[in-house]
């Protein structure tokens, strides 16, 4: 039996629950950080994150995300790379779930087990770390990209495969065949493995501009001619989808004939369902940048092709998992007003209306506790792009221009970059919108 003074103390606390209820969610904690990025105050960015990582709340992964991301714009892709490999040791770790976390979601929320990160985040977390370890010698790069299309097959066979789930077909991540093709080309001792990845990225994206032409390449021609080397331009543009609270509409109805329910069968109400389910959503941001222009010492060479459309992927991925999302949201419901009518039942004998008001009151603020889990790797791109050119040995002035649909909408952003016979040279670069994060890197350098 609970005693009279317990009663009175869960009624002291409802306030509390309720206050708990708007504590900040990690998409208002990201606000600066994302602020300071795409102004171009990296170092306020830096610091930023800094100050949140003194006091995580179940977000220090995927705060040390954007810390990565920041780094690589800064032109700093072994410190990048340090900290994404940290990254992915916990994501790999958390894959195998934790009963007591899962538990306990089930009676706070989501928020409550540690970030495992999304799907589309875990193949792009190891594309990153070929990018960044490109920018600094690139002798990991082959092993990260076999893990790319390595991790998102195990990934589509966890979501039930791709006869549950054949829209992921048309998402595969097309960056780990085309840098193992580079690579292969680069190396030349088996162009047959260049020939194979360079089909493998016009299966994955049949939309990419300059697939067939690489793959034709590929099987009829020398990787480069002599005196010449390949210069690979990556650009990341735009910015990726972040996660916000939204209302189910559909879950509230469900949530109402399950009150029905209960009730129905029960000695006492159940609390009313005030607090709607939340649950997140992606939101996507518009790309003002189609493609960056490239000039070589001053000559037009071409522009950057979208190898990799990162708000698509995540869109498709979040799509695939909303059901597990709402799923979740309602058993936790479901439990919650549970456990209240069963601590009534219990306290029936005592005929307290002063218990019936503090359960009914406790129940309504455990509701209104919970968050949606809008973690999520803030500093994404929308898109990777890329362009492949030949080039002569020696140095050269490397020109990268931002450009809409209706042409240029920022100014040209210079760097230098050496060609030797028969390498690649790696560039990347940052354009969110009209302007260069950081600045540009270069292999080269």
């Amino acid at each position: 039996m609970i005693c009279l003074n317990r009663l009175r103390s869960a009624l002291i606390c409802v306030p509390l629950l309720l206050v708990a209820a708007g504590c900040t969610s990690h998409v208002h904690r990201l606000h600066q950080v994302r602020d300071d990025f795409y102004l171009g105050n990296l170092s306020g960015a830096r610091a930023e994150v800094a100050r949140l990582l003194e006091k995580p709340k179940k977000d220090g992964d995927v705060l040390l995300l954007d810390q990565a991301a920041i780094e690589l714009a800064d032109g700093n892709p072994a410190e990048a790379e340090r900290i994404l490999k940290e990254v992915r040791g916990r994501f790999d770790h958390l894959e195998q779930k934790a009963l007591a976390e899962s538990a306990l979601s089930m009676v706070t929320d989501d928020t409550a087990i540690a970030y495992a990160g999304e799907n589309h985040e875990k193949v792009l977390l190891l594309s990153y770390l070929a990018l960044a370890n490109l920018m600094h010698g690139g002798g990991d790069a082959q092993a990260f990209a076999l893990q790319i299309s390595d991790k998102q097959q195990k990934l589509i066979d966890a979501s039930g495969g791709l006869e549950q789930h054949p829209e992921l077909a048309d998402v595969q991540v097309a960056l780990g065949p085309y840098l193992r093709a580079a690579l292969a080309e680069e190396s030349r001792f088996n162009l047959d493995d260049a020939v194979r990845a360079r089909t493998m990225v016009v299966s994955y994206q049949p939309g990419f501009r300059d697939g067939d032409a690489d793959l034709q390449r590929a099987q009829l021609e020398v990787p480069t001619r002599p005196g010449h080397g390949a210069l690979y331009v990556f650009a990341l543009t735009g910015r990726g989808p972040t996660k916000e609270e939204a209302l189910e509409i559909p879950t509230q109805a469900a949530l109402l004939i399950a009150d029905r329910i209960l009730s129905a069968v029960g000695k006492h109400e159940l609390p009313p369902t005030v607090a709607p389910i939340r649950v997140p959503v992606l939101v996507p941001r518009p790309n003002r940048v189609a493609h960056v222009n490239v000039t070589i010492d001053g000559a037009t060479e071409g522009e950057t092709a979208t190898l990799v459309d990162i708000g698509n992927l995540a869109r498709t991925h979040y799509e695939a998992d909303y059901a597990s999302i709402v799923g979740r949201a309602v058993a936790r419901r479901i439990i919650k007003k549970g456990a209240v009518y069963a601590v009534k039942d219990a306290v029936a004998a005592q005929h307290n209306p002063v218990a019936d008001i503090a359960l009914t009151l406790g129940g309504v603020a455990w509701e209104a506790t919970e968050k949606p889990d809008t973690r999520c790797w803030g500093l994404l791109p929308d898109q990777i792009q890329v362009l492949r050119i030949e080039l002569p040995v020696g140095e050269h002035r490397l020109g990268l221009t931002p450009a809409g649909h209706t042409g240029v909408i920022g100014r040209e952003e210079p760097a230098s970059v050496r060609i030797d016979e028969g390498r690649n040279t790696y560039a990347l670069a940052h354009f969110p919108d009209s302007r260069l994060i950081g600045r540009i890197l270069t292999s080269s350098q």
